[in-house]
Order: C-alpha cells, then sequence, then structure tokens
C-alpha cells in the first residue's frame, strides 16, 4: 500500500500524469494528448507504437527538458529512442519489475487487443505502479492477475465494444476506474458512457467510476 499521497492528472486520450512528493512519472504522452504532456517528467512509460500513445516528438522534448529524465518501453519504441538517448531508454517486457523515478513499476501482457483478424497485432504492455495503486493497460484490456485500486479503463477504441469493457473491470475488481482512451468521443460520447459506466448501466462489480477532462486532477486516496 502506498502511504505518500498521489496526484493522478488527465491528460488527453491515453495520456495521465502521476505526482508523488518530487517525482513525476507520465504514461503514454501520444498525438492526441497535449503537446507539453510529458514536459517536466521524471519517468516516462509508453505501452506501444500506435501514435495515439507514442510521440517522438513529444518525448524527444521532455527527455532534452530534463537531462535526468528516463523511459521505460518496449522494443519497436526504445529502438527508435535510444541512439539519441544513450542509456536513459529502458527495453522492458511482460514479468519486468522496476523503479522509474520514486514509483515502483511492474510489467504486464504482451499483445494489443484485436483490431481485426486481417490486422497484424503489435506489442503492447500494461504498467502497474506502486504495488497496485494504479494500471494503465494500453490499447488491451489485460488482466493483471493482482488485486488493482484504481484502473485506467480504456472506454472507446477501435478494437472494444461496451460489454466487454464492463465485463473487464468485472474481472480485474479494481476500487475505482477512470475513463482513458476516449479521446474519438463527442459530449454525446460522453454522456453514454458516463450513465453506462455509473449507477444507470449493467454495473461494473462495485468499482466506482470517474472520468477527468484533460488537465483535471485528483488525489488517489492511501
Amino acid at each position: 500500500m502506498n502511504l505518500t499521497t498521489t496526484k493522478l492528472i488527465k491528460k488527453g486520450h491515453a495520456c495521465v500524469v502521476l505526482v508523488k512528493d518530487e517525482a513525476t512519472l507520465v504514461v503514454d504522452p501520444g498525438g492526441f494528448s497535449e503537446p507539453d504532456a510529458a514536459v517536466g517528467a521524471d519517468a516516462i512509460l509508453v505501452t506501444h507504437e500506435h501514435p495515439d500513445h507514442f510521440d517522438e516528438g513529444r518525448l524527444r522534448t521532455a527527455m532534452e527538458a530534463n537531462p535526468g529524465a528516463e523511459i521505460w518501453t518496449l522494443r519497436s519504441v526504445a529502438e527508435q529512442l535510444a541512439p539519441a538517448f544513450p542509456g536513459r531508454v529502458h527495453t522492458v517486457g511482460h514479468g519486468d519489475a522496476f523503479t522509474a523515478a520514486d514509483f515502483e513499476v511492474e510489467v504486464h501482457g504482451e499483445l494489443h487487443a484485436v483490431i481485426h483478424p486481417d490486422l497484424p497485432r503489435v506489442t503492447n504492455v500494461g504498467y502497474v505502479v506502486d504495488d497496485g495503486q494504479v494500471f494503465h493497460p494500453g490499447d488491451a484490456l489485460t488482466v493483471p492477475g493482482r488485486p488493482v485500486e484504481n484502473l485506467m479503463l480504456p472506454v472507446h477504441a477501435p478494437w472494444s465494444k461496451l460489454s466487454e469493457v464492463v465485463d473487464y473491470v468485472r474481472e480485474v475488481r479494481p476500487d475505482r476506474t477512470f475513463s482513458l482512451h476516449d479521446g474519438l468521443l463527442s459530449d454525446n460520447g460522453f454522456a453514454i458512457y458516463d450513465r453506462m459506466l455509473g449507477e444507470a448501466g449493467p454495473g461494473l462489480g462495485g468499482a466506482v467510476h470517474r472520468r477527468l477532462v484533460p488537465g483535471e486532477s485528483t488525489d488517489l486516496p492511501d
């Protein structure tokens, strides 16, 4: 259990920022997030190579702004960045565990969800942070096989449907979920998903759902 208050900040689409004490961890500052989403990061995690999760320009800007910043990601992304930042880009895969800034991170998952059987699947990893305080699965409904308090929930994508999202939450059994991967939704879409993932929907097995707008933050319970 993390005993230090962690602030969760939602950035656009699939990007979230975690701030604890003096450390800042950014996950998936892609092309649909704010241009400065990764600036100020001490550590950056990237789940996979798709441009809504991985934007090379945003990462380079963040790494140049903070010479102490480091990136942890899968091989396909690391190979694009490591030559420019020797010793600061780390390749990880399922089962790995490491310390990024002051955050303890576990890697879960191996493949992106199926978009269509005719399209090849890329590698995708999810990150459990600080002994299950947060889980960001990237673009997959990966069940980490361990308790999770706050699930960053991909609510809308070409590869998912609502029933799968609901059943995923029921299987992971987090205390809370936060909308993620919602950059393609309009206000009408937000209203529908908020309703279906709230009290009017089929139920999330006891988890409480919340949607943060980009830039909004909340303190995660200890």
